[in-house]
């Protein structure tokens, strides 16, 4: 009987390792980059798994030594062994870099939730990028979604779990269909913060770049915020689920832009 864990997959040999966690990779992200014979690369696909781990990271390369993945994924069994993103990254290589990830000094920032690199912060602010970014994104999240519920289902399960790491994932999460295992509450009460009158609103007064007035009405803008402090805690405690092919059509954030 074939593994439905993540554990289990992880007590295969390496090549079947490979091959099945090679299936949840975008087939349009494999054209985009005309990448070849991926299951036998080590060298553009690369993991890191243990016999008896019950966790994976996959890093997919367009290129031998550039430095960032064109997709990072950390995945994990939880404790009923349904599969948990931990973390998921699509990264443009053509984009510029910004080092939110590390400090000047060379040492991990883990981006940005340990300690933060204000002025790599700042910039990539202003080029457009959310909280945790390092590149801009490649527009594909809907088209890994459906590879990716394709390896859900081909392990036996009919949903899968997330872990939004900063308050934009959680709404991107919400507008393609997931819902709140825990964490709703504090979406809401973040949503009411920033709406008029709110204390959250009353706390963007521009005295610093992530503090802008314009994040009352814009969800990027506001993870900034969120980022930088203006909950008064980190953002944590939101995880996230999805049922293969359902929507759950939730939003905390009626008429707010991205």
């Amino acid at each position: 009987m074939p593994p439905s864990t993540i554990g289990g997959i992880n007590k295969l040999p390496e090549i079947e390792k490979r091959e099945i966690y090679s299936r949840y990779i975008p087939h349009e992200l494999i054209e985009k980059f005309k990448l070849r014979d991926l299951t036998h690369n080590k060298d553009l696909l690369q993991f890191r798994f243990a016999d008896g781990a019950s966790d994976v990271e996959m890093m997919l390369y367009h290129q031998v030594n550039f430095p960032d993945p064109i997709l990072y994924a950390h995945l994990a069994d939880n404790i009923n062994g349904q599969i948990h993103v931990l973390l998921y990254i699509l990264n443009d290589p053509k984009s510029p870099r910004f080092d939110v990830d590390k400090m000047p000094d060379g040492s991990p920032t883990q981006f940005g939730i340990r300690r933060r690199n204000i002025e790599a912060e700042v910039a990539a602010l202003s080029e457009g990028c959310s909280p945790g970014q390092v590149r801009h994104g490649l527009r594909l999240l809907r088209q890994a979604m459906g590879a990716f519920e394709k390896f859900v289902i081909s392990l036996g399960h009919d949903m899968y779990f997330v872990e939004p790491l900063y308050y934009h994932n959680a709404v991107i999460f919400e507008r393609y269909g997931f819902s709140y295992q825990m964490g709703r509450k504090h979406m809401n009460e973040i949503q009411a913060g920033f709406a008029e009158g709110g204390g959250l609103r009353q706390m963007l007064d521009d005295s610093n770049p992530f503090r802008s007035s314009k994040a009352a009405n814009s969800i990027r803008l506001r993870s900034w915020a969120i980022h930088d402090g203006i909950l008064g805690e980190p953002f944590t405690n939101v995880t996230m689920y999805k049922c293969v092919g359902i929507s759950a059509n939730i939003s905390t954030t009626p008429g707010c832009e991205w």
